[in-house]
């Protein structure tokens, strides 16, 4: 493998991703809360204002994406949505400057760089180059790449792709079930059918008790989006 520090910032000439479709009856329920939501918008004159807006009103797949993640019931959709509103009003993750974040990143643990077959930017986790103590920090750091990720992904598509690789990875490095719950808590509750496929490579055998820690956490959809290619050894789907 030929090493390069270029960084692709859209897919391979002809990865053209299709718009979804929807049904009469869904596209309503779609319309339907996105007239919900503008009823629960911030104040034009807040601050915060601008970003909530483009957020939740310039990508024209928000509320397609929870009303799929709430299966189509509309009052769980307004749920959720609420939920999100109130979370990044108070979290801003959109707003976390890359000072704050700038330490987590030196060991390269994330990586965001290039593109799968449908358009998805790819995410890079690599656990074995953990470089500091557990803390809010760095949940705040995965946050900064993941919207980073949303700021790559070209027309009509919303999700992206995570290859976790455990090479090098130990218990030491490896983040503790606790800090892996809150992270799947947040992905799930406020980036919903946002993961489009996720690999997990190189898993030792010594942390197949982390996976199975999580595994109960990730609900079937999501559980359903994860393969291992490689466990202790031995190829795995």
């Amino acid at each position: 493998m030929v090493a390069s520090n270029h960084v692709w910032t859209e897919p391979a000439p002809g990865v053209a991703p299709k718009p979804r479709t929807y049904t009469p009856e869904q596209q309503a329920m779609i319309d339907e809360l996105r007239e919900y939501a503008k009823s629960i918008m911030l104040p034009e004159s807040d601050p915060y204002y601008e970003h909530e807006r483009h957020w939740l009103l310039d990508d024209p797949e928000c509320c397609g994406r929870y009303m799929r993640a709430a299966k189509w019931k509309l009052e769980d959709g307004k749920k959720r949505l609420h939920a999100t509103l109130t979370w990044r009003r108070e979290y801003k993750p959109d707003l976390i400057p890359p000072e704050e974040v700038r330490i987590e990143s030196e060991s390269g643990k994330i990586i965001l760089n290039g593109f799968d077959i449908d358009g998805r930017p790819i995410l890079y986790m690599r656990p074995g180059r953990e470089n500091t103590e557990t803390s809010p920090r760095q949940i705040r750091h995965l946050i900064f790449c993941l919207e980073r990720a949303i700021d790559f992904m070209p027309p009509h598509q919303d999700s992206m792709m995570i290859i976790v690789d455990y090479k090098s990875t130990t218990l030491k490095t490896n983040p503790s079930i606790g800090v892996a719950r809150k992270v799947l808590g947040v992905l799930q509750q406020h980036y919903v059918e946002r993961l489009g496929r996720a690999i997990v490579v190189n898993l030792p055998g010594i942390l197949n008790f982390f996976y199975k820690g999580i595994s109960p956490f990730l609900d079937p959809v999501t559980r359903d989006k994860v393969c291992s290619a490689y466990i202790s050894g031995h190829a795995s789907s």
